[in-house]
Formats: C-alpha cells, structure tokens, sequence
C-alpha cells in the first residue's frame, strides 16, 4: 500500500545522466513507498533493451548533429527526446505495482489542462488518434517502475528524420510515417509549457493517491547531487532551460525553498510540508552514467552471423542472427520491440549451443518458458532459418 509520495526532477539534459538517476532511484525506493521522476534529454533517441540500433536509428546523422543515442532498461520501442518532451516514471515495489492507476494520473492531468486524453491498448496515450505518449516496463528484484514520454511541443522533423523504423511495423500499425501517427499537446492548448505539465501531473498524483498526498516530497536533481522542494512551480537552476512560447528557450537560475506547500487530500487547501534533503552519496551516479554511456551497452557485441530471419508479430518485431558453425549454434542474437525486456536474453540463452537441426531447436523453444503466444509465433521463424 502506497503511504508516502516522492517527486523527483532531475536538472539536466544528459541521457545518461538521467537514466542512471532513474536506475539508482529503482534501487532506493522503499516499501509503501512511490516516487515520481521527471526528466528530460537534450536531443536523444533511446532505444528498447533488445533493439537493434542500426535499424532502429540513422545513428551517424544523429551523431553529426549533436544529438545522443541511449538505451534503456525497459522493452518497447524507439522515442526521440527534446526539450518540448517531459519524461515521466513511476517507481515503487511490485507488490503497490497498479498499471490502471498509474496511468489514471496521466489521463487526469492531461485532462485538466485540457487535453482530450484517452488510452489505447497498453502502453499509448491519443488525443484524437494519435499518439502523444508512450509507455515501457521494467521490473526487478521485487521492485518496478513505468516510465513513457508526453509529447509538448517536440520537434516532428527531427522525429522523422532520427526514427527509422521498419516499413512493417507502420504498417501494423497503419500509417504511412512516424510523423503522422504522433501529435504535439500544444496542437490542443497552444500555451501549454512543460512546467504546467508538470504541476499538473503532481496534482493529479497528490489527487489520485490521496491517502499519501499529505507526505507529498519534492525532490530537486542536478547532475550527483539533489535538493529538496515543495514549491508547485518549476523554476531552472543553472543549466535548466526552459520552453518559451514562440518555441526558443528561456534560462534561469533561483534558489529552491526547503519547504513547500502542496494540495491537501484531507482540508482541500495548500498544506505547508516539511522537506528533506537526499545525501548527494546516496546517488552517485557515476558508475551507471558510465553504464549507460559505454560502447558496450548501446551497441552490445556485433554478432558475426551466418543467418538472419525477421518478421513482425501482434506482439512485436523480431530479427534473429545465427552463428552457426559445424552444424551447431555458437552464438544467437535476438533484437526486438517486444515489451518484454527478458525474451531476448531468454531466448539466446536458450538456442546458444544447440544442434542446429528443427527438432532441437522446437525443443529449446518448448523448454524456454516463454509465454504461449511468443512460443507459438517463434517457431514459424525457426522453421525461416531453414530455407
């Protein structure tokens, strides 16, 4: 059960960064507890945790123009990142884990700015159709968070000209573009900013979990080191800029008050909180920043493959690379946009070493213990590596 609320925002732009903060705060949250991140990246396209980079990404244009690639722990798909998108994740114990709850913050705060939000199956957000947030999932050692992306004001060229996704995948989904199935908030309230975003989603989470909203916490993040706020507004520090209305960016510094006031789920008026500061030793990012920035976690080995299947499924892309050698699988490599983060790694484990011959493999397949619906679909794409 959820008694004591969190909001974090971390400062700067730096994917890295802010997915290593988003790491270290997974391991930190304690039980009964949720912690609500905001963040952005400058310029990034983060991936899933088994996709293929190359192909997901036009990763030498993206390198030339300053922007950054980025993978992260959950499954999905690939996002472009900028200043005109806020990045959400809720992080909390599996056992306080509630999907349609959390998602309820979302639409709620959308709602009251004036959006007219809606859910489309499990992991998107629409507003008349079209997509303005996406949604992944991770869990681990009894914790979890959901994270996903609300579009305010992103740059759509940038989307269409970073993103490449397969021909197959937009079909399934049936458009013809990246850019024509997703839509900026700011198409539905022209004024809208990415402060007021915010505010409103720490409204709708005091609202929505009122039975915590007294012990409301605001968490400041810059770089390794974090301050504590409760002030409802959102101002920069340092090197936070800020979206302006005719699309530039505004940069401010000001000093955050140790105390704060936040809606009362008990008296329905402004509550004056105390604060806490973090230690700055309790988030040394500095391992996982290098995590995430390595060569080896964004790119992963390059599989010198014999065989290489792909094929699209309702429930994700899939492109298996073989190494065969001697008639035996001496490595495997499955890329994809599955939701699940654990099929690839399940999967490769499973056929690394197999003979490679169809019966085998079918009972590789049959003692992975995926899910009956991926077990069923892969076995067609067993069969491809055949022909």
């Amino acid at each position: 059960m959820i008694q004591r609320l969190l909001v974090c925002r971390s400062r700067g732009f730096d994917p890295y960064e802010n997915l290593a903060l988003e790491e270290a705060l997974l391991h930190r949250v304690g039980e009964g507890e949720l912690i609500l991140y905001l963040w952005q990246n400058e310029r990034t396209v983060v991936i899933g945790r088994n996709q293929n980079p190359w192909k997901e990404c036009r990763t030498a244009l993206l390198s030339e123009e300053g922007g950054h690639l980025a993978r992260r722990l959950s499954g999905g798909g690939a996002v472009f990142h900028d200043l005109g998108n806020l990045n959400f994740t809720f992080l909390m114990n599996e056992a306080d884990y509630d999907l349609p709850r959390q998602l309820t913050v979302l639409e709620r705060a959308c709602r009251s700015l004036g959006v007219p939000a809606q859910r489309s199956g499990r992991n998107d957000l629409l507003a008349e159709g079209r997509k303005f947030s996406g949604n992944a999932f991770y869990q681990h050692a009894g914790k979890a968070y959901h994270h996903g992306t609300l579009m305010v004001d992103v740059d759509l060229e940038r989307v269409q000209r970073y993103l490449s996704p397969s021909k197959a995948k937009l079909a399934a989904k049936g458009v013809d573009s990246v850019r024509s199935r997703v839509v900026n908030l700011r198409e539905f309230v022209p004024t809208l900013s990415v402060r007021q975003l915010e505010n409103a989603l720490i409204a709708a989470l005091a609202e929505v979990y009122a039975a915590a909203a007294h012990s409301v916490r605001h968490i400041e993040a810059t770089g390794n080191r974090q301050q504590a706020t409760g002030d409802g507004g959102r101002e920069a520090s340092g090197n936070r800029h800020q979206a302006s209305g005719d699309g530039g960016r505004e940069e401010t510094a000001k000093a955050f008050p140790l105390r704060g006031r936040c809606p009362s789920a008990h008296t329905g008026a402004d509550e004056v909180v105390p604060l806490e500061l973090l230690s700055p030793d309790e988030f040394d990012l500095r391992d996982l920043t290098a995590k995430y920035a390595s060569d080896a976690w964004l790119y992963g080995p390059k599989l010198p493959f014999t065989i290489s299947v792909e094929e699209r499924f309702p429930w994700g892309g899939v492109e298996l690379q073989l190494n065969v050698n001697e008639g035996v699988i001496q490595a495997a490599k499955l890329y994809t946009d599955a939701m699940d983060e654990t099929l690839a790694p399940r999967l490769e484990a499973a056929l690394t070493g197999c003979v490679f011959r169809l019966p085998e493999l079918q009972a590789r397949l049959e003692q992975s213990g995926l899910p009956a619906d991926q077990e069923q679909s892969l076995l067609p794409l067993l069969e491809k590596t055949f022909d």
